[in-house]
């Protein structure tokens, strides 16, 4: 019988593994999976790679996890905000590395993984020091950028309801990275805030088919 709940937080973020590249659903607060990053600081892995919209706010979530010293590098599109003083402090002290990516070049990076296409083409950073380093092509009348995809060892995400097969279904514009970030990942772990029975979901409404979720854990609103 397929049964992908775990009984706890710990039992979720079991097994992560110093040096991971761990990919972190939302888009500033929509969506982040706050009590999974909670229980990431607990589980204690350290030098982490981090893959996110951007780089925390205020003192909570993945600000905690920056301001505990856990991750090495940050790859997102919007590092500074104006309450982003925890990754803005570190970075200045050089305690942490960023790869600056554009929000769309995020998204399709983290989609082509999951999809297992190679790396694609686009003019978004052509010109600037985003492209430094990479290859180039005229395409269509324009220069344009090869990207890579990319992947990670474990994506943490925030869904509203699941059933035990992994099935999960987002609020509203919670959904976000979840998605492309579930099937770019080799482990996913899910909090949803509901575990409904199996055919409660509505097949047409599943956005995340239960084959790319490895870990449902529920977490009361």
């Amino acid at each position: 019988m397929i049964d992908k709940q775990v009984p706890d937080l710990e039992a979720a973020l079991a097994g992560v593994a110093d040096g991971a590249t761990v990919m972190v659903g939302g888009f500033g607060g929509a969506g982040q999976p706050a009590a999974l990053i909670d229980a990431l600081i607990a589980q204690g892995a350290r030098e982490l790679t981090i893959v996110n919209n951007n780089a925390g706010n205020g003192t909570a979530g993945l600000a905690a996890l920056l301001a505990a010293g856990r991750v090495k590098k940050i790859i997102c599109s919007f590092p500074r905000q104006a309450d982003s003083q925890v990754f803005d402090a570190l970075y200045r002290a050089g305690r942490i590395e960023l790869e600056l990516v554009p929000q769309g070049n995020l998204a399709e990076r983290i989609r082509a993984a999951g999809a297992g296409i190679g790396g694609f083409f686009t003019p978004t950073g052509y010109g600037t020091e985003l492209a430094k380093g990479k290859e180039t092509r005229f395409i269509d009348g324009r220069w344009q950028v090869l990207e890579s995809p990319i992947h990670a060892d474990v994506a943490l995400i925030q869904a509203e309801r699941g059933d035990r097969w992994g099935n999960l279904t987002y609020r509203k514009t919670a959904r976000n990275f979840g998605p492309v970030m579930a099937m770019a990942a080799e482990l996913t772990i899910a909090a949803v805030h509901e575990i409904v029975p199996l055919g409660d979901l509505d097949p047409e409404a599943i956005v995340t088919p239960g084959i790319f979720v490895q870990r449902l854990v529920k977490v009361p609103r």
